[in-house]
C-alpha cells in the first residue's frame, strides 16, 4: 500500500528531489508538494482509501483540516468516511473554527493533514477542537515526515517517509553547490 502512495506522488510530481529550503530554515533533500497530487481527484481518492483502512477501528463523526494543506484531503476523507469535512483556519495568527462551522460536544473527531512533520498545525487545530468539546481521536495525514518522533496523538498516515534535513551551515547540498529552491515558488537563492 504504501508503495503505490509512494508511486502516486511520483506520478503526480508531488514527490520532488533537489535542495530545498523548509519553511523551519533547514534544507532537505527531498520535499512533498500534496496539492500536486491532490490536483487529480481519482489519486486523492485512492490514498484516502489507504487511509481509511487504517482507520477501522476509530468511531469518527467529524474530520477537521486545517487551512490551507488539509482542507483538501479533510473533504476527501469525509467522504470516503461517510461523516462532514470542515475546516480551521487562521484569523489574527491563531487557530480558529469560523463560517458557521460548529463541533458538537461528544464528537469523535479526526485532524487531517496533508504532510505532519513537526505537528504544530495539528496541536493549534485540537485545541479548537477540544475547546468546543469534540473529543480528538487522532491525525490522519497524506505524509508522515516525523521520522516516528512521539507527537503525541495517533497518527495514521496514508505513507511514512524519511527525508533528510539539514542546518544551513551544515549541508552537503550546499557543499556541493546544488542549486537551493524554495518550494512553491522555485525562487532560487
Amino acid at each position: 500500500m504504501e508503495n503505490r502512495v509512494i508511486e502516486l506522488l511520483k506520478e503526480s510530481d508531488a514527490l520532488l528531489t533537489g535542495h530545498f529550503l523548509l519553511s523551519s530554515g533547514k534544507h532537505s533533500d527531498k520535499y512533498v508538494q500534496c496539492a500536486k497530487l491532490l490536483q487529480y481527484p481519482e489519486k486523492a481518492e485512492e490514498v484516502c482509501k489507504v487511509i481509511k483502512e487504517k482507520l477501522v477501528d476509530e468511531k469518527v463523526d467529524l474530520v477537521v483540516g486545517p487551512a490551507m494543506g488539509g482542507i483538501i484531503i479533510a473533504y476527501e476523507l469525509g467522504r470516503a468516511l461517510g461523516v462532514p469535512a470542515i475546516f480551521t483556519e487562521r484569523e489574527n495568527d491563531e487557530m480558529t473554527l469560523r463560517r458557521g462551522f460548529e463541533i458538537k460536544p461528544g464528537q469523535n473527531v479526526l485532524i487531517v493533514e496533508d504532510v505532519v512533520t513537526t505537528g504544530k498545525s495539528s496541536v493549534e487545530t485540537m485545541k479548537v477542537i477540544e475547546e468546543h468539546g469534540g473529543n480528538v481521536v487522532g491525525v490522519a495525514c497524506l505524509v508522515d515526515r516525523t521520522s516516528g518522533r512521539d507527537v503525541g496523538y495517533k497518527l495514521f498516515p496514508a505513507v511514512a517517509l524519511q527525508i533528510n534535513t539539514y542546518d544551513n551551515d551544515d549541508c552537503p547540498l550546499c557543499n556541493d553547490n546544488i542549486e537551493l529552491v524554495k518550494p512553491g515558488s522555485r525562487k532560487k537563492f
